[in-house]
């Protein structure tokens, strides 16, 4: 299956990419990645950028990731993020974000730094494999192709405007393929994948989920989703119904159940390892009453 463009998608410096329309094949998806080949991009330290390092350590120390990253979390994700360099594009990105939108600053830093524990616990792989995957793993990158009156609405989204927001995930793959010159890179499939599902519900495609990585950074999108004040939802969820809705998703077959185990051993004191991390299946949370999330107002016409 190929995603087709509903909307244009266009570069940070507002250059036009691919017109709506265009349907990402691999023929386009080559072009798009040849016609920036001669284009160099200079690296930085992701943590040495603006005040990011001090922002994920005030945050990592806000609860409930007070209690996921302790010391020694704490120290493997700034170690490991310490270590990673960024083009860019990559961190133009993340002063637009804090610039203009707040929310989508402070959820890309956590997801992040979230992710980088996790991809430790249930990918098999060295270190220098992780950072090298990680390695501009930006997943909401494409929400600069979305209006920021979409973004930040607080009313319920009309269906062209939810159509505007789920455009994030295509435009996030073309400009991730665009600025690492690679449509394959687990960058690339991440800002592609991270809204798709095990069973097949998610979008852009609605392909079944089959790759870890990309379950990961979907897995810890939704936590911190929910652990955050939204303007559609002023009252984050509270860490124990968040889990329990992450735990759902599972026993949905939405996503599997390994990423749902670690995430809950993280917020277990005694941090069990994750084949004996049982999960329980009690609710006893309660979602905020004051979310819009999922209504659909009519289209003005």
């Amino acid at each position: 299956m190929t995603v087709r463009l509903d909307y244009p998608v266009r570069a940070l410096d507002g250059r036009l990419l691919l017109p709506a329309g265009t349907a990402l094949g691999p023929k386009v998806m080559r072009e798009l990645v040849a016609s920036n080949a001669d284009r160099p991009y200079r690296k930085y330290p992701f943590l040495g950028h603006g005040s990011v390092r001090r922002d994920i350590v005030r945050l990592l120390r806000q609860p409930p990731y007070s209690s996921v990253f302790r010391a020694e979390e704490n120290s493997f994700a700034l170690g490991l993020m310490g270590r990673m360099w960024f083009a860019a594009p990559f961190l133009d990105f993340i002063d637009y974000a804090k610039a203009n939108d707040d929310y989508t600053y402070r959820h890309v830093l956590m997801v992040f730094a979230l992710s980088t524990i996790l991809v430790r616990d249930l990918i098999t792989e060295s270190e220098d494999w992780i950072r090298e995957a990680m390695a501009g793993t930006l997943h909401d990158l494409g929400k600069v192709c979305v209006p920021l009156d979409v973004l930040k609405k607080s009313d319920p989204l009309s269906r062209t405007e939810k159509n505007l927001l789920e455009h994030h995930a295509p435009a996030g793959f073309v400009l991730v393929s665009h600025y690492l010159r690679d449509a394959g890179s687990c960058a690339a499939r991440v800002t592609k994948g991270h809204h798709e599902r095990r069973d097949g519900s998610g979008y852009p495609l609605g392909v079944r989920l089959r790759d870890g990585m990309v379950e990961i950074i979907a897995a810890c999108d939704v936590y911190d989703a929910l652990l955050s004040p939204r303007p559609y939802r002023p009252t984050p969820f509270d860490n124990r119904t968040a889990l329990e809705v992450i735990t759902d998703m599972a026993r949905q077959g939405k996503l599997g159940w390994r990423v749902v185990q670690a995430l809950v051993a993280h917020n277990r004191k005694d941090r069990p390892p994750l084949r004996r991390c049982v999960v329980s299946a009690e609710t006893r949370g309660t979602p905020p009453s004051d979310s819009r999330y999922g209504k659909i107002a009519e289209d003005v016409r």
